[in-house]
């Protein structure tokens, strides 16, 4: 298997302490910065798109099975694939986000807990209706 970056996050998010636990619970704005190889495979991203977006948690734990969800120690252990945790064997990250610009090889988004520097792996269009298919 091989996968690689195609961007990368530029947040004012520096640390994991700093990041809320989902984006909807006061995430900041942040870009995602495209590589050029990749240039048309963003070109119908437009303002106003919802987007999934795909990222790769580069510092997360891969040894982590449990954990106790949102940090709380009163809740029992579950298994990280019935949570959203970062930290689990393949870390990937999935964050619904606003696309707000699109300015050359950059997009501005909104709602994204990713901290700065997260690599991204892949965006996809949210699909709301049959048409959009």
């Amino acid at each position: 298997m091989e996968l690689r970056p195609v961007a990368r996050v530029e947040s004012p998010l520096r640390e994991r302490a700093e990041a809320p636990k989902q984006g909807d619970e006061g995430a900041p704005e942040a870009w995602l910065v495209f590589d050029a190889d990749v240039a048309a495979a963003m070109a119908d991203l437009r303002a106003g798109d919802d987007a999934l977006v795909l990222t790769w948690l580069d510092r997360a734990d891969r040894s982590v099975l449990t954990v106790r969800p949102r940090s709380d120690p009163s809740r029992p252990e579950t298994g990280v694939f019935s949570t959203r945790s970062p930290d689990r064997p393949n870390p990937i990250g999935l964050h619904r986000v606003r696309v707000l610009e699109v300015d050359g090889l950059r997009v501005r988004v909104g709602d994204l807990e990713a901290i700065d520097g997260t690599p991204v792996v892949d965006v996809k269009r949210v699909l709301e209706r049959p048409g959009d298919r």
